[in-house]
């Protein structure tokens, strides 16, 4: 029989402190001041440490090199950050959607915090858009207009072939429409969330499934589709039946440890008092859970392309552990330590998925481990050997991760903190595993 427990108050509101907003400006000033040490020292050549004695493995899979720019790296470094940040929040949507079609009751103390992620959407799109306006041409070597003309130098049989998908215009519309989308369904399930706070009975929670249900129908092509798009096409040759699957993998366990990240700190600042150890348990079970399902899908990408041994393929990975003078090689161990290894180990354990500390050290290594996971992706393919960690790595990662958690908080304050006339409340708070 489920056990009662003391609950003071439904009524939460969240408090975006003055003190709070200061030492985010002074993280995104920092972090501009980061991104501008790093322009300049790869402007004036000191930061930039390629290997010019290194043969150009991805120039010659793509059919052809181009003169690396320094600003490649500062655009490639925005889009990054562009990518992991567009799937922690939309991932906060995944989240709700799955449970209202589950129709699950735990996660209704709580869910304001996912609900709050997706708010980060809009600066995401627009940053990523003005990104490929700009810099797309270094980027995405399939923008190149010769790769399309039989009579250009630079003619590739094999780009030509998937000009029908990659091309500029229908690139941007799927962009458009991916942020779009997202943001609209996520709309509609905030605003019927805010009003069952108001109105109370079931309407709002069955509109919520309905429409739940239509991001998951969307969400299930476009999130394969954006994993082609953001990452995949940044290699053209290179392709992976699996890589959608892969990338949702990764977004959907960074969203995860996130999720669990704000909760333990919101209950540890006095917030979330209804949270108990069932509901942190079974948050840990799905960062482990999924943890684990990240690495399936990964070795099984990799044991594939291996096994097949196919040079169209195997570079790949060949640009990853060995080429470019080894420089991501170390990052690519680094990645399975950290979103497989730690989070394996630390959340093995019942009594540490019940433990606060604990489950912040796996959610931190899970965060973590997947940029180094979207570094690794996305690197090789933009810069090549002029890739590395810098003042301008570090710098972006303050300015996105300072702007995220102010979209976050500022979400948190427009509405009560617990869904106080959520249907399933009453099982949220007994919840008992």
């Amino acid at each position: 029989m489920a056990h009662t427990h003391s609950i003071p108050s439904l009524d939460e509101q969240f408090e975006f402190t003055a003190d709070s907003k200061r030492r985010l400006i002074i993280g995104g000033v920092a972090g501009v001041l980061l991104v501008a040490l790093g322009a300049y020292l790869l402007a004036s050549g000191a930061g930039d440490h390629g290997h010019a004695e290194v043969a150009h493995e991805h120039a010659a899979a793509e059919g052809g090199h181009h003169a690396f720019k320094w600003t490649t790296r500062l655009w490639a470094n925005v889009w990054l950050n562009c990518v992991y940040f567009t799937g922690a929040s939309v991932i906060g949507m995944f989240f709700m959607s799955y449970n209202y079609l589950a129709q699950a009751g735990w996660t209704a103390v709580f869910k304001r915090v996912p609900e709050a992620l997706p708010a980060f959407l809009p600066i995401a799109g627009i940053l990523m858009l003005v990104t490929f306006f700009v810099a797309g041409h270094d980027l995405f070597h399939w923008t190149h207009e010769g790769l399309y003309d039989p009579n250009s130098p630079e003619y590739d049989r094999v780009i030509a072939g998937k000009h029908g998908f990659l091309n500029t215009p229908f690139f941007v519309g799927r962009i458009v429409f991916y942020f779009v989308a997202w943001y609209f369904l996520w709309k509609k399930l905030r605003d019927f969330s805010l009003q069952e706070d108001l109105h109370g009975g079931t309407e709002y929670y069955e509109k919520s499934i309905k429409f739940g249900v239509a991001f998951l129908l969307v969400f299930g092509v476009t999130s394969s589709t954006s994993a082609w798009d953001f990452v995949m096409s940044i290699d053209t040759h290179w392709f992976s039946t699996m890589f959608g699957w892969y990338t949702l993998a990764s977004w959907h366990v960074t969203g995860l440890a996130i999720i669990t990240l704000v909760v333990v700190t919101l209950r540890e600042r006095g917030y979330l008092q209804a949270v108990n150890e069932s509901h942190l348990h079974d948050l840990g079970k799905f960062m482990f859970a999924f943890s684990i399902f990240w690495t399936y899908v990964w070795f099984a990408q990799f044991m594939l392309i291996y096994y097949a041994n196919l040079p169209e393929e195997t570079i790949y990975y060949r640009e990853r552990f060995s080429g470019y003078g080894g420089i991501y090689q170390a990052p690519f161990f680094v990645n399975l330590l950290l979103n497989f290894v730690v989070p394996f180990l630390v959340l093995m354990p019942r009594d540490s998925k019940r433990t606060p500390i604990i489950l912040k050290v796996a959610a931190w290594s899970i965060i973590v481990g997947h940029y180094f996971d979207f570094w690794e992706n996305i690197m090789p393919g933009t810069v090549g050997e002029h890739g590395g960690f810098g003042p301008i790595e570090f710098g972006m990662i303050l300015i996105f991760a300072s702007a995220f958690i102010w979209s976050v908080s500022s979400q948190l304050t427009k509405g009560n903190l617990i869904a106080k006339n959520h249907p399933m409340l009453e099982e949220s708070l007994h919840h008992d595993i």
